[in-house]
C-alpha cells in the first residue's frame, strides 16, 4: 500500500492532481476559522466553551460545514445549500418535464441544469445566510450564551454578514468544481469528506475526557463494526444478467455479448437519512415559534413536541426517524431509477434478460427485483443512522457521535470512490493499482 502511494506520487500528472486536492481541502478548512465582518470571535469561542452548543435545528449544515456554522465563519453555511439545491433539480425532473428533456440530451442539457443547480444554491445560500443571521442576533444559534455573536446589530453590519456568508457559499461550489475538473475524486464530496473527518478528533476527545478509556475503546470497537458493515453494503449490488442478440450492420456482426445490471442494495445513498432529519427538524422549529410569552401557558401540542420530538433519546423519536428513512428510501429510489425506461433502452438494442420476454415483462421483473432489494438496503440505512442516537442513550455520548448516521456514511462512501478513481488512474500508466 505504502508503495503504491509512492508510485502515485512519483507519477508527475498524478502527483500535480493530488497536490491540488490537497491545497484545496487547506483553503477550505482555513476558511472555516475565519470570522465574518461583524461577528465576536471571542464571543463565539467563549460561547462554545460553555459546551451548551450540541443539537438544535442546524446540527446537520454544522456537521457538512465542519463546525463552521456555530463559529459563524466566512464558509458557515458549508455545502449544504448546494446538496439541498441538487437535491431540489433531480425532483424537478419528475414534476418539470423540461428538466427531464435536459436530461435525457446528454451533456448540454445537463450542463444547462448544473447552471440551474448554480442558481439555486446562490439563492439557498442567501436565505440560509438570512436565517443564520437572524439566529445569531436573537441569540437564539448558540442557547445558553448571553454574549452577544452581533456586537453591531447596524442593518449595514447584517447587510454585509448576509453578503459574506453568500459568497462563501458560491467560493466554495467554485472549489469544489475546481477539484473535479483538475484534481482527483468528486471535489463536492471530497469538501463534505473533509468537513465530517475535521470533527472526529473533537468528538473522540469528548469521550475520552467525559467517559474515560473504557468508552473510548469501546467506541472505537463500535466504529470499525460500523466501517466494516458499511463498507460491505455500499460494494454489495445485484447483478441482473443481460444478453445482447447478434445483429448484422452492413458487414460486420455486432452483439452477442453478455453483461449485467449492477443493481445496489443501496441505492439512494445517504440522501434519505438528509431528508428524514430536516422532517424531523421541522416540528421543534415550529414549536420554537410557538413558544408562549411569560405569564401565558403552554400550548399541550408544543409541549408533546418538545417532550417527544426534539430529544434524538426519546423512543418516539427514534421510531419516526427510522419509519421515515424506510420511506424516503423507497421514495427516492422510485424517482432515481425507472425500469420502464431500463427496459426501452434494452430493447432498442436488443437486449434481453435470460428467460424474461422484452417490454413490459422485464420492467415488471426489474421492479420486482428493485422493490425486494430497496427494503433490506432501507433497513440497514435506519439501523446506521440510529446508532448515534442510541449512542446518546447507552453510553451518554452527544448527538454527533462520529460513528454513525450521516457522517460514517458519507465518509467511507467518498473514500471507497476516491480510492477507486486513484486505483484507475495508476493502472493506466503503471498497469498497477493502488489496490491488490
Amino acid at each position: 500500500m505504502l508503495s503504491a502511494f509512492g508510485r502515485a506520487f512519483r507519477t508527475p500528472d498524478l502527483r500535480r492532481k493530488l497536490l491540488f486536492t490537497l491545497g484545496i481541502i487547506t483553503i477550505f478548512r482555513l476558511g472555516a476559522f475565519i470570522p465574518s465582518p461583524g461577528v465576536s470571535y471571542q464571543n463565539v469561542q467563549q460561547c462554545l466553551s460553555n459546551g451548551q452548543t450540541q443539537g438544535g435545528i442546524y446540527q446537520l449544515v454544522n456537521l457538512f460545514s465542519g463546525g463552521a456554522l456555530l463559529q459563524v465563519s466566512i464558509f458557515a453555511l458549508g455545502i449544504m445549500p448546494y446538496i439541498t439545491a441538487s437535491i431540489i433539480v433531480q425532483l424537478l425532473r419528475v414534476v418539470i418535464p423540461r428538466f427531464q428533456q435536459l436530461y435525457e440530451e446528454g451533456a448540454s442539457g445537463q450542463s444547462k441544469l448544473t447552471q440551474y443547480t448554480r442558481y439555486l444554491t446562490i439563492a439557498l445560500g442567501l436565505l440560509n445566510a438570512t436565517t443564520l443571521v437572524s439566529l445569531a442576533r436573537s441569540g437564539q444559534l448558540l442557547p445558553g450564551c448571553n454574549l452577544p455573536i452581533i456586537p453591531d446589530q447596524s442593518v449595514i453590519t447584517t447587510i454585509l454578514i448576509i453578503i459574506t456568508l453568500t459568497a462563501g457559499t458560491g467560493l466554495i461550489m467554485w472549489m469544489g468544481e475546481l477539484v473535479t475538473e483538475k484534481g482527483v475524486g468528486n471535489g463536492m464530496s471530497l469538501l463534505i469528506f473533509t468537513a465530517i473527518a475535521a470533527g472526529f478528533p473533537t468528538s473522540l476527545g469528548a469521550i475520552w475526557t467525559a467517559q474515560g478509556p473504557g468508552t473510548f475503546f469501546i467506541v472505537l470497537a463500535i466504529g470499525l463494526l460500523t466501517v466494516a458493515l458499511v463498507v460491505f453494503v455500499e460494494q454489495s449490488q445485484r447483478r441482473i444478467p443481460v444478453q445482447y442478440a447478434k445483429r448484422m450492420i452492413g458487414r460486420r456482426t455486432v452483439g452477442g455479448t453478455s453483461t449485467y445490471i449492477p443493481i445496489k442494495v443501496n441505492m439512494a445513498g445517504v440522501i434519505p437519512v438528509i431528508f428524514a432529519s430536516s422532517m424531523l427538524y421541522l416540528p421543534a422549529l415550529i414549536s420554537q415559534f410557538n413558544q408562549p410569552k411569560a405569564g401565558e401557558p403552554i400550548q399541550p401540542w408544543v409541549e408533546w413536541i418538545n417532550n417527544n420530538l426534539t430529544r434524538g433519546d426519546h423512543p418516539i423519536y427514534m421510531a419516526l426517524y427510522f419509519a421515515m428513512i424506510v420511506f424516503f428510501t423507497y421514495f427516492y429510489v422510485a424517482i432515481t431509477f425507472n425500469p420502464e425506461e431500463v427496459s426501452d433502452n434494452m430493447k432498442k438494442y436488443g437486449g434481453f434478460i435470460p428467460g424474461i420476454r422484452a417490454g413490459k415483462p422485464t420492467a415488471d421483473y426489474l421492479q420486482y427485483v428493485l422493490s425486494r432489494i430497496t427494503l433490506p438496503g432501507a433497513f440497514y440505512l435506519g439501523f446506521v443512522a440510529l446508532i448515534p442516537l442510541v449512542a446518546l442513550v447507552l453510553i451518554n455520548a452527544n448527538q454527533n457521535f462520529p460513528f454513525g448516521g450521516t457522517s460514517i456514511l458519507i465518509m467511507v462512501g467518498v473514500g471507497l470512490e476516491t480510492v477507486k478513481q486513484i486505483d484507475a488512474q495508476l493502472q493506466q500508466r503503471h498497469y498497477e493499482g493502488l489496490l491488490r
